[in-house]
């Protein structure tokens, strides 16, 4: 596995922290949940707990505290989701920035970003992506890769070093290509206008008889006259030309009445011997039917986890793949708890004072209750 031998402790968050430790956990990396002690009441699944181990501990405890430093001692990576002040009250982490201590969601961090106002139809309110660009790919995934970045620099130095992964940085970063064709008319008008933005005809979805939808992206001249062809708009002359945008509504207009006329699968099945770019949009219970999809085995069962459907992990490695999901578990709070005190050099003695304590402990039931925030730190341990 590529990241074997990699310790990792996360302390259990929503969104970005799960994702990023399910990312290493994924490519063999040792991860360890550090899960709330106690649990109480609130409970909600962790769904991005597979292949991960949990510790249940009690950051309110000095013991708890103490013990947390001690692993750290012993681990390579630290993520962390907490609050500014949280983790300088333990003895570790900065923080700053206008907002770092305030509460928020995805929506909220690409708004700040910028990325929210480019999203959406013209004339009508900023569209989001789900918690997409914020939580996962501003978020966890560019902390995973902030983490990979500081391990390869540590075989050079020997050093450790902070990384700041905060959600507006990342949803800014993955706006770069956007930010830097603001003058080149790709992506310099209102929203909505724009090429990749909904406002051309030729980039666009579109519904089809049934209900169901087709997405279209014939942006390149031989693509979008394969599109023409496709749906028999080749000998019309009086078709605008593509990139006359004072006539795209029309064009639009004409596209949209076309693909009306037929089902989603009968324009599936026109457009598979065109290469024009236009494919159809899949729900998540097809996938798995598409054959592009069995193909790649987009989607594994896992079986540890009541027969779910999981995304498999990507990019594949073709030497040291990533672990299948078939049978990853998400552990219930706690259930690795003595193990992992064991393995980072505790004794039998000392276990049995943290758990008499309370400041750890064991749990059956699954899941916890975490606060979002505005920004994630790990922290990367010099090398021995």
């Amino acid at each position: 596995m590529a990241l074997q031998g990699l310790k990792v402790l996360e302390i259990a968050g929503l969104a970005p922290v799960p994702y990023c430790g399910l990312v290493l956990a994924d490519f063999g990396a040792d991860v360890v949940r550090i899960d709330r002690w106690p649990t109480g009441g609130s409970l909600s699944a962790d769904v991005l707990a597979r292949g991960k181990r949990s510790l249940a501990l009690d950051l309110k405890k000095p013991e708890g505290v103490q013990t947390l430093l001690r692993l750290a001692e012993k681990a390579d990576v630290l993520i962390e989701p907490f609050r500014p002040g949280v983790m300088e009250r333990l003895g570790l982490g900065p923080d700053n920035g206008y907002y770092a201590q305030r509460a928020g969601h995805d929506i909220n961090y690409i708004a700040v970003a910028g990325v929210l106002s480019l999203l959406g139809r013209r004339g009508e309110n900023p569209l989001f992506p789900g918690n997409l660009l914020g939580d996962f790919a501003g978020g966890g995934m560019l902390c995973a890769l902030g983490i990979l970045l500081a391990v390869i620099e540590r075989y050079k130095s020997g050093k450790g070093q902070v990384v700041d992964a905060a959600m507006v940085d990342g949803a800014s970063y993955l706006s770069t290509f956007i930010h830097n064709h603001r003058h080149t008319g790709i992506w310099g008008n209102a929203r909505g206008s724009n090429v990749l933005d909904s406002g051309a005809p030729f980039y666009e979805t579109y519904r089809t008889k049934d209900g169901k939808y087709v997405a279209v992206g014939a942006i390149e001249s031989q693509f979008y006259h394969n599109l023409i062809k496709g749906l028999e708009l080749d000998k019309d002359e009086s078709l605008p030309h593509q990139f006359d945008t004072a006539q795209w509504p029309t064009l639009k207009q004409t596209f949209t009445e076309r693909f009306l006329s037929r089902t989603r699968d009968e324009w599936t099945r026109v457009f598979d011997g065109l290469d024009a770019c236009v494919t159809p949009v899949l729900e998540l219970p097809e996938l798995m039917q598409h054959q592009h999809n069995k193909d790649r085995a987009l989607l594994e069962e896992n079986e540890a986890e009541g027969g779910r459907w999981e995304p498999r992990p990507a990019p594949r490695l073709s030497r040291t793949p990533a672990y299948s999901v078939r049978a990853k578990a998400s552990p219930a709070a706690g259930q690795h708890t003595q193990a992992v005190l064991r393995e980072y050099g505790f004794e039998s003695d000392d276990i049995a004072r943290l758990l008499a304590s309370g400041a750890v402990g064991e749990e059956t039931q699954s899941g916890f209750h975490a606060q979002t925030l505005w920004r994630s730190i790990l922290f990367l341990r010099n090398s021995k």
